[in-house]
């Protein structure tokens, strides 16, 4: 305790504020308009909205001009993806607003976590949101939960509006009348109609980079081409990227045909985009529009793509576990140690300024003699001495060999069928089920009804699971077929063609020939030609 004791001060008020008849500050009030779609009679009117903001807020007294804010064919289920809207927020949080006016709940926001999340931050700066079609004022203390109730119903209905268009869209799928999507599809546009047309010059190109990538060249081979050609792209840069020729190589497009809905949007707030791996059914349309290869050709990249995926050998050093493809060297992807069963992987030795290149086991590479503990190094000229030895061995009798290629062709493409129905005949059974099930649904008048009916419900339905099911077998055999007869049809006319021995190594026409080289020993091989054929060659020094 002090010894003097305290004094209480008074602080008069200052008088002109206490003043009944001082002059107020007007309010700063803005507006937001919002149009759903950018057609002109929806442009007319978002016009009409900003005409008649500016007329409220310049006639009243009270108010002052904060400005206006509209975003033209804008979603309203995101505030991310509005500018304006934005724009008018920051400004509330610089203390440049003080209230803002907006016709309805759904034109500020129709995603019920925007609306309340938007209005409590503008609320907490002291600032009102005025919606005039509910009259609601936001710093009434009793209007957050009518406000939280009317957000859930324009949330609702953008909800059921993309419900409905996405059923339109699947629909129109269902009947193939959507159109194929053109943009930064490259040799194709579209015509007046609507149709996509072949542009002939960058059709060439796609040929050539299906032909490259038949013949062993890898995507990046591809590309490195490409670019030193300066050949240019869809978008008409000569800089290639690997995804963009992988699209190129496995769009189904580029035969002729078109799949519907390979993504889907999970819902109309997020607008988040998936990739459809069975989620919703899709659409093929074969046959839409002039393809640029033939659809044999396409088959056999699809095989080619898959492949390779699966040849990728195993690696330490890499985070999948797996090394990516290579066709630099046909034998990376053919040469296998006949203990472990991985892919053997080129090396270069070098000693004393002298250097040797070898092939060796993957796994003793990276895990010495733990998992193959026998497995020889190959001098790289000797091994491609000794396969060219047993190449050129079977051309001496290249006649026969070409009649044994063709009838391991005839035997590969032989249909595998679980039953004698063509698919053809299985697409008949399915509309014919399909139309069992509409036929039995429009004759129920109640639940009852559809209760009593259950069993044959559940007939119709297992028996179309089973048929689309062998319809997908037998569209996958078709698509196998077609490319073991593409790459047995090349081998044989590559050996057609040379009609003396192969003097010198080369790469592209092992690939063709050549489909799996089998170390048995440091002294013997096991080559396997395309077509089933199977040589047993002694290492040559």
């Amino acid at each position: 305790m002090t010894e003097n004791a305290p004094r209480v001060i008074t602080i008069p008020p200052k008088p002109e504020l206490t003043n009944r008849n001082a002059v107020k500050r007007q309010l700063r009030v803005a507006a937001y308009c919002r149009v759903s779609t950018d057609d002109e009679e929806q442009l007319t009117s978002y016009e009409a909205q900003r005409n008649y903001y500016t007329d409220k807020i310049m006639t009243n007294p009270e108010w002052t001009m904060a400005g206006l804010f509209a975003d033209e064919g804008i979603t309203g289920t995101s505030a991310q993806k509005r500018p304006e809207f934005l724009r008018m927020i920051r400004k509330c949080r610089q203390k440049k607003i003080d209230m803002i006016l907006t016709k309805s709940i759904s034109r500020f926001a129709r995603n019920t976590v925007d609306s309340l999340h938007y209005i409590r931050a503008l609320k907490e700066l002291g600032i009102a949101v005025v919606f005039e079609e509910q009259n609601i004022n936001t710093l009434d203390s009793e209007s957050e939960m009518l406000i939280t109730m009317l957000s859930a119903f324009a949330q609702s209905e953008s909800e059921n509006m993309s419900a409905n268009v996405s059923w339109g869209k699947r629909q129109a799928m269902r009947e193939g009348r959507v159109s194929a999507v053109s943009r930064n599809l490259f040799a194709y546009k579209k015509d007046d109609d609507g149709m996509l047309v072949i542009v002939p010059e960058q059709a060439e190109i796609v040929r050539q980079i299906y032909r490259q990538f038949l013949a062993g060249a890898s995507v990046r081979m591809i590309k490195d081409n490409l670019e030193s050609c300066k050949i240019p792209n869809a978008k008409g840069e000569t800089k290639w990227t690997i995804s963009s020729i992988q699209y190129i190589l496995g769009n189904e497009k580029y035969c002729g045909d078109v799949l519907m809905q390979k993504t889907f949007r999970t819902d109309c707030i997020s607008r988040k985009v998936l990739r459809n791996t069975g989620q919703l059914p899709m659409y093929f349309i074969q046959n839409d529009h002039e393809g640029i290869v033939d659809r044999e050709t396409f088959d056999a990249v699809q095989v080619e793509l898959a492949r390779r995926k699966a040849a990728r050998s195993p690696s330490k050093n890499s985070s999948t576990g797996l090394t990516s493809y290579t066709s630099k060297y046909a034998l990376s992807e053919r040469l296998v140690c006949g203990e472990c069963g991985t892919l053997y992987r080129r090396c270069t030795w070098a000693k004393n300024g002298n250097k040797r290149v070898v092939w060796r086991c993957v796994s003793r590479l990276d895990f010495g003699t733990k998992y193959c503990h026998d497995s020889p190094t190959l001098d790289e000229q000797s091994l491609q001495r000794s396969i060219l030895a047993a190449v050129n061995a079977s051309m001496s009798g290249k006649a026969a060999l070409i009649d044994d290629i063709t009838d391991a062709m005839r035997y590969e493409l032989i249909p595998s069928r679980d039953s004698g129905l063509s698919l053809g005949e299985i697409e008949r059974q399915i509309k014919e089920q399909e139309r069992e099930f509409h036929e039995l649904f429009s004759r129920m008048q109640d639940n009852s009804d559809l209760m009593s009916h259950a069993g044959d419900f559940q007939r119709i339905t297992d028996k179309l699971a089973a048929l689309k099911e062998e319809q997908a077998h037998h569209m996958e055999c078709d698509k196998k077929d077609a490319a073991a007869m593409w790459r047995l049809r090349s081998a044989t006319d590559i050996l057609a063609e040379n009609s003396g021995e192969i003097a010198k190594w080369d790469e592209s026409m092992i690939r063709q020939l050549v489909d799996t080289v089998k170390v048995l020993s440091a002294n013997k091989l096991k080559i396997y030609l395309h077509g089933g054929i199977e040589i047993e060659q002694d290492m040559l020094q």
